[in-house]
């Protein structure tokens, strides 16, 4: 196997490229190369990295990440985010990383093309991006782009591309989908947190990557030398492990549901997290309430109905078992994106869902931020603290949980989000986005009313740094670790003690690093952070050096921490809300738990600001050590 990582630097100012090695041993993977290279840079103009671990194109499943690296816009920091399946093709390039630098003079295309010779052939061809939108956002342009330039190619390219979300604001996402006979399928992957298609178009002009190759590299190709290694660890062959550790992901018969979707609703609750978070203030009844009349007779059962049911499932691009693309005709199902435009935005029904996604995914948002900030609006909507005519748009949410019809409400929430996603992009009225929805907040606080920053949940970070947290009611979501809006954090519901959760959150971070520096994707974590030790030994040799590779990566990223205390009521609402039900629903009896609630009823402020300082202090003991 190739003991270097090979680096591809792009100047999109100039179009000059040229290739840099890096040694395995002190690098493994996009994540720790790409703090490399984005340190590297700092004082300058920031690069934006994407690449693939080690293991692309090997037998392995999911193993084809595309993982993205760089200062993100939005979260204010360095940050890592993945994209499904899109590593399979990168690989026929015969390189490790892209690693862009520079802005182009005009919106391009960046053609990556290696069907001849020893070298990638780069091109940056400049395209009326605007026009291109206006025909189906991010669809359009993706289709344009394979349109145009697949036919240079000698097998299937495969084609990133940003919409005008990226051009408008700081949480613009980077869309992938794989073809099949020529045509995109609807099974589009998303690098979706931390707002790296803004990064691509506005820092670097570019709006559209398609790349490909017939590069034959040296992959593990070894199906039986890996059944061996899996039977000695778990009594089963490679293929049999994996379906078992994907059962949530294909089809899990202990919920008769499957996907994040179909699991996770089916577990909800009283867990149940609606009207921008507004439940978390609720009392246990009114929670499971709605939640069973409107998720679990409707909203969910539609889902199983028509996507579980009818089999409507593919993968991301790549050979795998989990098949955890979740489909209804041509809108793709997950969890967190269908919370955020579903529940947290007073919409229950499916096809008003799909409408409200639809219109999310075509501007390329990162769906689940821009359900949290539609959320955010509608509420202050609701209360009077902004009028429609603030937003630019005339009417407001239906958001009367006792006589809710999920049909008719439903489709007027979602009819006011895509009216209000429409504002976003014309930054009609107050609705300028362009540096983010904290400094929005922030502004709107000062000129209108304090209590709007009070609704706006998010995790602050560094000066205007903002993540709207993942959809998982528990006190891990909103923790200060270096980077949020992913899963480097703890996310079980127990109650864990803040200074405990803190370790438990820098551990997690560890382990998710492994996986994701060898381009694994997270759904296959049953067997890949126990196994990918065992499979860097066997192949590279020195998974000790990996292993600490890792842990020194995971404190070097928090040696910048600047998490900020959090700006919002409704934060301290969440966590309170969190707790109380551990304690008076669930019976938790932790006597460190009752401590913390008295402290809250004695000082709420106080105690958020203890119990969020206790929560730094255990990330901080377990990761400033191995910096």
């Amino acid at each position: 196997m190739d003991k270097h990582l090979k680096v591809l630097h792009v100047d999109a100012a100039s179009s000059f490229y040229r290739v840099e090695r890096f040694p395995v041993g002190p690098f493994w993977g996009p994540v720790d190369l790409g703090l490399h290279l984005t340190g590297r840079e700092a004082g300058r103009q920031g690069v934006l990295n994407f690449g693939t671990g080690l293991l692309a194109g090997s037998i392995f499943p999911g193993s084809n990440r595309l993982i993205f690296t760089g200062h993100s816009p939005c979260w204010g920091g360095f940050y890592v985010s993945a994209m499904g399946g899109a590593g399979l093709i990168f690989d026929d390039l015969g390189i490790s990383m892209v690693s862009l630098h520079g802005r182009a003079p005009s919106p391009s295309v960046l053609v990556l093309n290696r069907e001849h010779g020893e070298e990638v052939q780069v091109q940056l061809v400049p395209v009326d991006a605007a026009r291109i939108w206006e025909g189906g956002g991010v669809y359009a342009l993706m289709d344009y782009v394979f349109g145009r330039w697949a036919g240079e190619f000698k097998q299937t390219p495969r084609v990133l591309a940003v919409g005008p979300a990226a051009a408008e604001t700081d949480f613009g996402a980077i869309a992938s989908a794989p073809y099949q006979d020529g045509r995109t399928t609807h099974a589009d992957c998303w690098a979706g947190r931390g707002g790296f298609g803004s990064k691509l178009f506005r820092e670097h002009g570019i709006c559209a990557v398609i790349y490909g190759g017939t590069c034959l590299d040296e992959d593990f190709r070894d199906r039986t030398v890996a059944d061996e290694w899996f039977k000695a660890r778990y009594e089963k062959q490679l293929a049999a492990k994996d379906f078992e550790a994907t059962t949530k992901y294909r089809f899990d018969p202990k919920f008769n549901t499957g996907g994040t979707f179909g699991v996770n609703y089916s577990t909800l609750g009283g867990r149940l997290m609606a009207f921008n978070y507004r439940s978390v203030l609720w009392g246990e009844e009114q929670r499971t309430a709605l939640n069973k009349r409107c998720v679990t007779d409707h909203y969910l059962k539609q889902f199983n109905e028509e996507t579980i049911a009818k089999k409507q499932q593919r993968t991301c691009g790549e050979p795998c078992a989990a098949v955890c693309k979740k489909l209804n005709g041509k809108y793709k199902k997950d969890y967190e994106p269908y919370q955020t435009m579903g529940p947290l935005c007073g919409v229950f029904d499916q096809r008003a869902a799909e409408r409200l996604n639809h219109a999310a995914d075509s501007a390329g948002f990162d769906a689940i931020s821009a359900g949290g900030v539609l959320g955010w609006l509608m509420e202050c909507l609701h209360d009077g603290l902004l009028k429609p005519a603030d937003l630019g748009v005339n009417a407001l949410p239906r958001w009367d949980d006792a006589d809710f019809d999920i049909i008719a409400d439903s489709a007027h929430n979602a009819d006011l989000g895509i009216a209000l996603i429409e504002s976003i992009l014309e930054r009609r009225a107050e609705l300028d986005l362009s540096l983010g929805a904290r400094k929005l907040a922030r502004r709107l606080s000062r000129e209108k009313s304090p209590e709007i920053g009070k609704r706006f949940v998010c995790l602050a970070n560094a000066r205007n740094g903002w993540m709207v947290p993942n959809q998982y009611w528990n006190a891990g979501a909103l923790s200060p670790m270096p980077i949020m809006g992913k899963y480097y954090m703890y996310y079980g519901f127990d109650f864990v003690p803040p200074r405990e959760l803190g370790r438990l959150n820098a551990n997690r971070m560890i382990q998710e690093l492994v996986i994701d520096d060898l381009g694994i994707c997270r759904f296959h974590r049953g067997w890949a952070e126990e196994m990918a030790p065992e499979i860097v030994e066997r192949v590279w040799g020195n998974s000790a050096r990996f292993l600490e590779v890792i842990k020194a990566t995971a404190g070097r990223i928090n040696s910048r921490n600047v998490a900020v205390f959090w700006e919002s009521e409704r934060n301290i609402d969440y966590l309170v809300g969190f707790l109380k039900r551990k304690r008076d629903t669930e019976g938790d009896k932790n006597p460190e738990l009752e401590k913390w609630l008295k402290a809250f009823e004695a000082d709420r402020h106080g105690a958020a600001l203890d119990f969020w300082f206790e929560v730094r202090k255990g990330i901080s003991e377990t990761l400033t050590t191995l910096a």
